[in-house]
């Protein structure tokens, strides 16, 4: 006999409901980056290599953050008229452009000598004698401003393109966007300096994620000893016991991600325990500049006292980005005031000091990544959170004060047009006044010189899509090859 099943409607409204449930969940784990099309990037790890919005002309950047504000005036932008109008007042100047308002005083020429160089004949300050012999594969951004006149709000909004903290900076967009090509490294790293003058101002909020999931923020490398914590396994734990423990806990970290999927970081945390365990092995062999021969080494300036320490975090920058690793920001100076390109005093000083420790080590990057063939697909990034004021500061040694209205960046490497130079400041440096670029400009350029269109790389967060560039950004066309 034929036997009828009957629905309820109490069975249905269950049935229903449950089908809605898992559309809802579907929806939300594709908000949070966790559910990915068939063929792409596998979303149990987070690293995984993505492609970007198009073909773009590099893989990975190397950021040499001139921390403390550089002069432009006093290294690559050449004003002849600053140094007729030496002692002269800046007319209509405000004095609370910088930080010091009752230390004003007049125009002040450069304390250095400027020549040219290259094909392009570019004026470059004496403070760079080897740095200057590779003007030809630079290009000049020479109208930058910013919002800040302080070190914290400037640096954030230089690394995260607003002027306060808690938001991602480049380094986290940009692995979040394209993911790392190395399994056994950080796919973004970070190294402050090595001379006991601290981090700079904000910290490592500088190179955090904010409300990115975790697995993207910076991997800080120490100055001094052991660089990565827990580098080293404890002796009484072998690699059979290791990775026994490890395939429990992400055994039980991946039920409790099915239970809870909206724990956005649950899955960067068991790719950063896998992340770690790799390390063990591939990390010391990649900071160990020993291995590389003598005469690299001596390129880069390792072994000369003045500047070995900067010499082998731009060596390591190298070995990082040709093992896959996506983004290396490297800070030159520390916390503030001499011991960073901060030079309130004595500018003369600061400056030469800071770039006696610089200049080998880039230089010998520069040459080096060239050689490989690696700059054909690596950018290079040189600049700090803001310029400085054409009028001297007063003291006994004079310096100058911080300018938020005028600064200068370089970027070499694969798509850039080298030997150019874009945009202008006024006749003595003190405004941006053809072709400004914004920070978001300088992101929106950085994004697309690795495939990515700035608009479209976003995170929703709080209701609302967040982009690195927000509601500005446009791409320097002209310093494109």
């Amino acid at each position: 006999m034929l036997q009828h099943s009957w629905l309820h409607r109490r069975d249905l409204l269950r049935r229903a409901g449950s089908g809605a449930g898992l559309l809802g969940l579907t929806t939300l784990l594709q908000s949070e980056g966790l559910l990915r099309p068939a063929g792409a990037a596998d979303a149990s790890n987070p690293l995984a290599p993505k492609d970007g919005h198009f073909d773009g002309r590099v893989k990975r950047v190397i950021w040499l953050f001139i921390n403390g504000g550089p002069s432009h005036v006093d290294t690559w932008d050449y004003k002849p008229e600053l140094e007729k109008s030496d002692g002269k007042e800046l007319e209509g100047f405000d004095r609370f452009t910088g930080f010091f308002a009752n230390s004003v005083g007049p125009l002040m020429k450069s304390p250095f000598k400027f020549q040219q160089h290259g094909e392009c004949g570019k004026w470059v300050s004496e403070i760079f004698p080897n740095l200057s012999q590779h003007v030809d594969k630079m290009a000049f951004i020479h109208s930058g401003h910013t919002e800040s006149n302080n070190h914290s709000p400037a640096l954030f909004m230089m690394n995260t393109g607003v002027p306060r903290m808690g938001n991602p900076c480049v380094g986290s967009w940009v692995t979040y966007g394209l993911g790392s090509e190395s399994r056994n490294l950080p796919a973004f790293v970070v190294m402050s300096d090595p001379k006991g003058r601290g981090l700079p101002k904000g910290y490592s909020l500088n190179w955090g994620a904010g409300f990115l999931p975790s697995v993207y923020q910076g991997t800080w490398l120490k100055p001094q000893g052991d660089p990565i914590d827990n580098l080293k396994p404890p002796a009484d734990l072998n690699k059979s016991r290791q990775r026994a423990q490890l395939d429990l806990l992400a055994s039980l970290n991946r039920q409790h991600l099915q239970q809870h999927a909206a724990e956005r970081d649950l899955a960067a945390r068991v790719e950063s325990f896998e992340l770690a365990y790799r390390m063990q092995v591939a990390a010391p062999e990649a900071l160990d500049v020993t291995r590389e021969p003598d005469h690299i080494q001596q390129q880069y300036g390792i072994g000369d006292e003045k500047c070995d320490h900067f010499a082998k975090q731009c060596l390591i920058a190298r070995r990082m980005v040709e093992r896959g690793v996506r983004f290396v920001q490297i800070y030159s100076g520390g916390m503030e005031n001499q011991r960073s390109w901060d030079g309130h005093n004595d500018i003369a000083g600061n400056h030469r000091g800071f770039a006696g420790e610089t200049d080998k080590p880039i230089a010998g990057l520069l040459a080096d990544l060239d050689q490989r063939g690696l700059l054909n697909d690596t950018l290079v990034v040189w600049g700090g959170e803001f310029g400085r004021l054409p009028v001297a500061q007063k003291a006994a040694k004079p310096g100058r004060d911080h300018n938020p209205h005028a600064f200068t960046y370089w970027m070499a490497g694969g798509g850039i047009k080298g030997g150019t130079s874009y945009g202008a400041t006024d006749e003595v440096g003190h405004k941006a006044v053809d072709d400004r670029v914004s920070v978001n400009d300088l992101h929106a350029t950085i994004l697309h010189l690795l495939g990515v269109n700035h608009e479209q790389l976003t995170y929703r967060h709080n209701g609302r899509d967040y982009r690195l560039t927000d509601l500005a950004g446009n791409v320097i066309e002209k310093i494109l090859a």
